[in-house]
């Protein structure tokens, strides 16, 4: 069931991306940047963490869920470490998600040899 939930949720967050392209004259780094915007804004006011519990990793692993551990991190440490907290908090959260990214990309762009689109 947990794999159900999770597929339901992480392909709303993509039909609601494919929607905003297809639908508006948005690009795609418009909307990236909207989800991780997004994904903030409804952990702040608490409503992405109710979805985050139903859907498991169809909620964290799309990129509202970078927003949304951006700002859970940035809200504990601001409670542990005050102001500074707030500003190193979501870095600290999100630097293992970021640094497995850089390094897998750059390591399949060694194995595949990656070409430009023309």
């Amino acid at each position: 069931m947990d794999y159900l939930r999770a597929f339901i949720v992480g392909g709303v967050i993509c039909v609601i991306g494919q929607l905003l392209m297809d639908g508006t004259k948005l690009t795609p780094a418009h909307v990236l940047v909207l989800f991780v915007t997004s994904g903030v804004i409804l952990t702040a006011v608490g409503i992405y963490e109710p979805i985050v519990k139903f859907g498991g990793a169809g909620a964290t692993v799309p990129i509202p869920g970078f927003g949304y551990t951006l700002a859970k991190g940035a809200m504990k440490s601001a409670k542990d470490n005050g102001l500074l907290g707030a500003f190193t908090g979501g870095v600290q959260a999100g630097a293992g998600g970021v640094a497995a990214a850089i390094v897998f990309g750059y390591t399949m762009a060694l194995i595949f040899n990656p070409k430009s689109k023309k």
